[in-house]
């Protein structure tokens, strides 16, 4: 009772703890952002206007890939991906389970049909052995997500594909300015291996913007005119509709958010291995803890900060975090595949055990770029006085 008094006391004179502190981050670059929004609103292009085209050019250039093509959110760019590589009912897609809904729910609204796969039980990326497993002739693509951060094993996906000769799409919405580093010694940004790399611009990720955007990445210069024409309502020229296709732009005023923020993204990516490996050097003297794993192939983005815990109750941990203001959470506590809405495509308990079980022991800790020493502190010495108690 003493050491939670002692605790509380030490909370009310330390900066509240966010799980994503955007408005700090907003305070420390603030003349730079209102000068960009305010140049937009003064020029009044917000549609397709020269912020969007600048900010296309320059996130090619930092991801080293040729075409970029910005949209409206994630979702939408990996569902008009799938609609680029000229996906149809009946065909497999196979995504992990242990991931964000987005990944699976683009399949499923195609009317396309996602086979499950595992993932590494360290490092939550792709389980390699389960992909080869899985794949029948009805196979279409993979969509390897690089979960948390990390890259999945992109030298063996492309094997595969190129021994299948299957479509890799790429969901790099966690791990935009993740390196990854190939076989061959040559150094890649996630997002560029693939046939099609897909990110999210939504506000809380490693690049983020102040609303809704997203963007495709590939190059091959078929696909890219293919998923422009898509994502301008299937017309390459106005009034002239060659493809079904949709609605999706990234605004003049996100694009110059974007722009700005870019310029930082490698100091934040900075900051967030900083602040994973003081977590990782104290939480690591725990046995009952697993901080993440990096793999050998990729270097880290740390969207998330993801623990495993064994022999500990997780959910009443989360809860105590909680109740000190820490804002700890779970991602994911369901699997896709255990989701009400996913059960018609053939999966259920026990089919999937590795990411049944991660779904029960995983927990992520406050991790952004503005997280300062005492934070951490505070959340290193509740998690042990939780887990030693």
């Amino acid at each position: 009772m003493k050491t939670i008094s002692l605790r509380l006391i030490f909370l009310l004179r330390m900066k509240p703890i966010q799980l994503v502190d955007l408005h700090t981050q907003y305070s420390r670059i603030k003349s730079e952002i209102d000068e960009a929004v305010l140049d937009v609103i003064e020029s009044s292009a917000y549609i397709n206007g020269p912020e969007v085209k600048k900010f296309q050019a320059e996130l090619e250039e930092y991801l080293g890939v040729k075409h970029v093509i910005p949209c409206a959110n994630g979702t939408d760019a990996l569902q008009i991906a799938l609609m680029a590589i000229d996906a149809e009912p009946g065909d497999e897609i196979i995504p992990p389970s242990f991931t964000y809904i987005a990944t699976a729910e683009v399949i499923a609204l195609l009317g396309l049909t996602p086979i499950f796969v595992e993932v590494d039980t360290d490092n939550f990326t792709l389980d390699i052995e389960d992909v080869r497993a899985k794949i029948t002739e009805k196979t279409k693509a993979i969509i390897p997500v690089h979960l948390y951060g990390a890259c999945a094993d992109m030298d063996a996906i492309m094997e595969i594909a190129n021994e299948h000769d299957l479509k890799i799409i790429e969901d790099t919405a966690q791990a935009i300015g993740t390196t990854y580093r190939s076989k061959s010694g040559q150094t890649h940004s996630a997002g560029s291996i693939g046939h099609i790399g897909t990110t999210s611009f939504f506000p809380s990720k490693n690049l983020g913007c102040f609303g809704d955007g997203g963007a495709m990445m590939t190059n091959d210069d078929d696909l890219a005119a293919k998923l422009r024409m898509i994502a301008n309502h299937g017309q390459r020229i106005k009034y002239i509709h060659d493809s079904i296709g949709c609605n999706s732009r990234l605004d003049s005023i996100q694009a110059a958010v974007l722009r700005v923020k870019l310029k930082h993204l490698d100091t934040y990516t900075q900051e967030r291995n900083r602040a994973a490996n003081y977590y990782s050097q104290y939480l690591g003297e725990l046995e009952q803890i697993q901080p993440p794993q990096t793999p050998e192939n990729s270097d880290h983005g740390f969207h998330q900060y993801t623990i495993k815990l064994t022999g500990v109750d997780r959910d009443a941990l989360k809860e105590y975090l909680n109740d000190l203001g820490i804002p700890a959470n779970i991602y994911y506590p369901v699997p896709v595949h255990l989701q009400k809405g996913y059960t018609k495509y053939g999966f259920g308990v026990g089919d999937l055990p590795v990411t049944e079980a991660l779904s029960e022991v995983v927990l992520s800790l406050p991790m952004h770029t503005e997280l300062e020493k005492e934070q951490q502190d505070f959340i290193i010495n509740s998690i042990k006085d939780f887990i030693t108690k």
